[in-house]
């Protein structure tokens, strides 16, 4: 089993360097695997840190272009993500496999159209950074802390609103925040022990090598395609958790 989430994470891993959606993978194969619910999400933002900090560290260039923008985001994300770790470990088992069918459908409806509103929202003015911004980083950062699929594709969407248009500056300030979020939420859930250690480590382990060689892979890959598969994938999964989670009602 332990290979068998190696293998998970490595695939996971390399789906976020070419096009992202790797959370898709890593959560249902830690609860096929046997993993509280809870826990299991808990672990899965573990298993996926570590590359979300070497992404950051490959972007730190494209960051300092913004420093401006990194205090009140940090800031906000930091709050946020500790809000929504805080919640989810306030969540039951039940309830959160109520909860999960909704949250992937959430992250999947993100994912499937989040090109194209990012693309549109784009349109905008010069870079201003409004009260609005910093709240619906917020509220992204909430929801990123108590699970985190799609929150990359939301934040892309509020820095075009919020006129950014420079993909590489944008992808290297999403991934600092991303591990702001996750980073504060995975050192709520290992305070109150929600981390499984053991599948943890070895899922970053495959993350990590699997970000690796996804980026080393990129190029020949069609973007798109990949996009695809995680598309299907995404609602795929979104309709097997609705099955399973409300089959007794």
């Amino acid at each position: 089993m332990l290979l068998f989430l190696f293998i998970v994470a490595v695939l996971g891993g390399a789906l976020n360097a070419v096009a992202g959606g790797g959370s898709f993978l890593a959560l249902p194969a830690l609860l096929y695997a046997g993993v509280a619910p809870v826990a299991a999400n808990a672990t899965t933002t573990m298993a996926m840190w570590p590359a979300s900090v070497a992404s950051t560290i490959a972007y730190r260039h494209d960051i300092t272009l913004h420093r401006r923008w990194v205090l009140p985001l940090g800031a906000v994300s930091l709050v946020g993500g500790l809000i929504g770790g805080q919640l989810l470990m306030r969540t039951s088992d039940v309830s959160f496999m109520r909860l999960l069918p909704w949250l992937m459908l959430l992250a999947t409806i993100t994912f499937t159209i989040g090109g194209r509103l990012t693309t549109r929202l784009g349109r905008g003015p010069a870079h201003h950074m409004s009260m609005w911004t910093l709240v619906l980083q917020l509220a992204i950062a909430t929801y990123g802390g108590y699970f985190g699929g799609g929150i990359g594709i939301m934040m892309l969407a509020v820095m075009s609103v919020a006129g950014m248009t420079n993909i590489h500056e944008m992808n290297g300030l999403k991934m600092m925040l991303a591990v702001a979020i996750n980073g504060v939420a995975l050192a709520e859930f290992v305070w109150h022990g929600a981390v499984d250690w053991t599948p943890g480590l070895i899922m970053a382990a495959g993350g990590m090598s699997g970000g690796y060689a996804g980026a080393a892979i990129a190029r020949r890959l069609s973007p798109r395609s990949v996009r695809a598969f995680v598309v299907l994938l995404a609602w795929s999964l979104s309709l097997y958790f609705f099955i399973r989670g409300y089959a007794d009602l």
